[in-house]
Formats: C-alpha cells, sequence, structure tokens
C-alpha cells in the first residue's frame, strides 16, 4: 500500500500554516456523492475556510489541499461557512490528543468520516487508526488519504458486523462518531449504540447531537442555499435529556459528559452567545458527547 503522508508532531502550527499557503494546487477530482454522503463536502468545505485563516481555531492544511482538489460548487451549494463543522472538530482533536497521552499505541475508529483528516491532525507517530464508512466514501478518501500501515480504510455500512467483530475488544480503543447519528432513525442509532458499547468494554466514545428544533426542520425540508436542500436528519435530541436517555439504553457507561463547541466568530457566535446564557434556550443548541464504557 502506498504509505500516507503524515505530519510530525514536531512541527509548529507556524511551520503548517506558512505550508498551506504554498502547497501546489493538486490535480482536479470531480465529485459525484449524492444525499448523505454528499455532506462530507460541506464539513470538508468549512473546516478548510477556517484552516485558511490567519486566525482560525484550526490547523488543517490537508482539509485545504483536498478542498482545493475537488470540482464542485462549495460556496455555491453551503453558502459562506461560520466554522461550526470546524469548532467541533477541535473539540474532539482535544479530546483525542488527551487519551492518546494515556494510549499513545491505541486504536481510534472512525465511523462515517467521510474526508475528515482528524488523524492526521491528532496523530503522535505511534495510534492507529480505522475508517468504517461506504464504498463511495472510502473510493474518495482514497484519492486523498490512502491507506498505510497505521492508517486503515474499510468500505462497508457501519451496520455490518465484519468491521465492529474484527476489532478486539479493550481500554485501547476510542470510537469517533462525527456527522452520523443525525442521519439516522432513532431505532437504528439505539442499535449501533448498544452494539458499541457492548463490543468494546473500557473504551471511551464521542460523537454530537443535533436538537430537536433542527431535527424536526430538515424533515420538513430546509434549504442550506438556493442550490442546496439538507438531508433529513431523523434523530435530535436536546442536550438535558442526553444522559437519561443514554443510560436507559445501556447499563455499562461509567461516565458520561455533554460538551460545548463554540463557533468561532461573528454574528452566528452572538446569537448562539446569547442563547447559551439562558438555561431554557441552551438545551437547544448542537453538542458533543463523551463517554466511557464500563470495563468488564
Amino acid at each position: 500500500m502506498t504509505a500516507a503522508v503524515l505530519t510530525p508532531p514536531s512541527i509548529r502550527q507556524e511551520d503548517l500554516r506558512a505550508r498551506r499557503r504554498t502547497a501546489p494546487a493538486p490535480a482536479t477530482v470531480k465529485s459525484t456523492l449524492v444525499g448523505v454522503s454528499e455532506t462530507m463536502l460541506w464539513t470538508l468545505y468549512d473546516r478548510a475556510c477556517e484552516a485558511r485563516r490567519d486566525d482560525g481555531i484550526l490547523v488543517d492544511p490537508d482539509s485545504v489541499r483536498i478542498c482545493d482538489a475537488i470540482d464542485y460548487d462549495f460556496i455555491g451549494h453551503f453558502g459562506e461557512p461560520i466554522g461550526a463543522f470546524a469548532a467541533r472538530a477541535a473539540e474532539i482533536d482535544q479530546l483525542l490528543k488527551r487519551w492518546l497521552k494515556r494510549h499513545p499505541d491505541g486504536l481510534i475508529v472512525s465511523l462515517g468520516e467521510g474526508l475528515e483528516t482528524q488523524a492526521r491532525r491528532v496523530d503522535n507517530g505511534r495510534m492507529r487508526w480505522l475508517t468504517v464508512d461506504l464504498p463511495d466514501a472510502i473510493e474518495l478518501r482514497e484519492q486523498f488519504l490512502p491507506s498505510s500501515r497505521r492508517f486503515n480504510h474499510i468500505a462497508a455500512s457501519v451496520f455490518e458486523p465484519a468491521w465492529i467483530n474484527g476489532i478486539e475488544s479493550g481500554p485501547d480503543v476510542f470510537i469517533v462518531v462525527q456527522g452520523l447519528f443525525m442521519y439516522l432513525e432513532p431505532e437504528t442509532v439505539k442499535r449501533l449504540f448498544i452494539q458499541v458499547v457492548k463490543h468494546f468494554p473500557g473504551a471511551e466514545i464521542a460523537f454530537d447531537v443535533i436538537p430537536r428544533w433542527f431535527s424536526q426542520l430538515t424533515l420538513w425540508g430546509i434549504n442550506q442555499t438556493q442550490s442546496y436542500r439538507l438531508p433529513p436528519m431523523p434523530w435530535g435530541i436536546n442536550s438535558d435529556e442526553i444522559a437519561a436517555l443514554l443510560h436507559s439504553w445501556s447499563l455499562d457507561i461509567a461516565a458520561l459528559s455533554v460538551l460545548e463547541y463554540r463557533i468561532p466568530r461573528g454574528w452566528p457566535k452572538v446569537t448562539e452567545d446569547l442563547f447559551r446564557m439562558n438555561p431554557l434556550t441552551r438545551r437547544h443548541l448542537p453538542c458533543l458527547v463523551h463517554m466511557k464504557v464500563r470495563q468488564q
């Protein structure tokens, strides 16, 4: 297999920012993604735009490189980015970096990550990373982030048992489910959650959720721009309901935290800050869940 291009941990953020400005333009790849798979371009675009900023909250030259290489009308479909997906990714980055200090040779399994470059941002030179995604997503991902000895891809539905049965359970596993659960039916989320918790005692899990009101909007039908309608997001839950629901799904949750991630600037940030100031409205904002599975 072709070796992946990895960023050595010793490179400073200033060097990474300089590299992203001077990197040669890659060959153009045309995207044929549709439906939920197309949303990986939305999150990629948001991260890349944030990484291009001198005041950006995310250092991510790989996202810039990939975004520049894809022939796609990003702004026409998704509009001006606000940095929300970059903020979400940065918060999960911090969770993973802290975990890797305790498990430097650990395995991180990322479900449905599309063109996320998180593995490159958190790499300590020793960890292992497994991406599980649909075949069309993996085919596109391989063009930019080829698999290697430590970075592997499985082209399969996350509901197929082969990927989960092929991983040895233990505390040296971290499961990331970023930008996936909201696109599933509630019963499907429950089934996958229970399956992961049951198979990985001692593991840690991080995933994001959207609030109920936004889920309902997508079911009614809402456009991001005139050219792009958001796909339905059937699973939404308010932040103050999460703990009770997950504990009702499984008795094997040892610890659980609900975490915020914040839009970095502008009027979207002002609006979000106003929501956070009121306990009655802050529950209606997107958030992250970080949990540890009980060791059996």
